[in-house]
């Protein structure tokens, strides 16, 4: 079952057609389990930052859980939401003129719990505004589509002196038998990515924050994918392999399931 709701109410074609006309906004996408959320507040935080810098305009948090809580009403108790802010009266030949935020939700069929490991391959591109979570991604899906033409799952984005920076809708953390090392390079920081890291920090497992270039691939033991719907294992990138840390992997959704599920209020 699929809902669309714009702000509050059903939303209805000319809506939908205004946000794919322009493709100006932002969003968050999360999962629902039992009608709860896990880093509600790290999504508010994203969607308001976002607000501000795309529109100029803040984005009150009672708003923000109060559509959420009107979806959730809606829907199923477990479901993939996904949180959109556009405005129909955004005219890109006045880019400055105010305009009113509007809010639509989307719920559609929870993600599988078990996904998939990955082989990726990786290509030279870095996204726009990399740190907000905007409506442009056509380049990342193209990327996508482009890795599986070439007998992969999924792209890896590269940065133009060699870094490695993120999947195309994921956030990714490598091993090196003792720490989980995070690539810093411009990318959109996932909350997924910053629930493992408070999780992983609970529990005393060592994390580090560095260059990672893509000539470094190999000397790792494993590496993972994180994003909203959850944890995969990478096999490889490019030509490099890894055999698949089963333990790794379980530690990793220990530590992302030990944080909180909340109910939006």
């Amino acid at each position: 079952m699929s809902i669309a709701l714009l702000n509050g109410q059903p939303a209805d074609a000319d809506a939908l057609r205004a946000l794919a006309v322009v493709n100006y906004g932002h969003f968050t996408a999360m999962q629902v389990r039992s009608r709860a959320v896990q880093g509600l507040d790290f999504h508010v935080a994203r969607l308001q930052r976002a607000n501000r810098e795309l529109f100029g305009a803040e984005l009150a948090r009672e708003r923000i859980v109060g559509e959420i809580l009107a979806a959730l009403r809606a829907g199923p108790a477990d479901a993939s939401l996904r949180f959109t802010v556009f405005a129909r009266d955004f005219d890109y030949r006045q880019p400055l003129r105010p305009v009113a935020p509007d809010v639509l939700i989307t719920l559609g069929p929870a993600a599988p719990e078990d996904k998939p490991a990955l082989r990726v391959k990786s290509y030279p591109f870095l996204r726009s505004q990399p740190h907000l979570k905007h409506v442009g991604t056509f380049p990342l899906f193209h990327y996508r589509r482009q890795a599986l033409l070439d007998g992969y799952d999924d792209a890896l984005f590269v940065t133009p002196d060699g870094a490695v920076s993120e999947g195309s809708i994921w956030n990714l953390g490598f091993w090196d038998g003792e720490t989980v090392v995070w690539p810093e390079a411009p990318a959109l920081r996932g909350t997924c990515e910053q629930l493992l890291q408070a999780g992983l920090a609970e529990r005393g497992i060592p994390q580090r924050v560095r260059p990672v270039h893509l000539a470094e691939a190999g000397s790792f033991q494993a590496a993972f994918a994180a994003n909203a719907s959850g944890l995969q294992a990478i096999l490889g990138i490019d030509g490099v392999v890894y055999v698949q840390d089963l333990a790794l992997m379980a530690r990793l959704r220990t530590a992302l399931a030990s944080r909180p599920w909340e109910i939006p209020a």
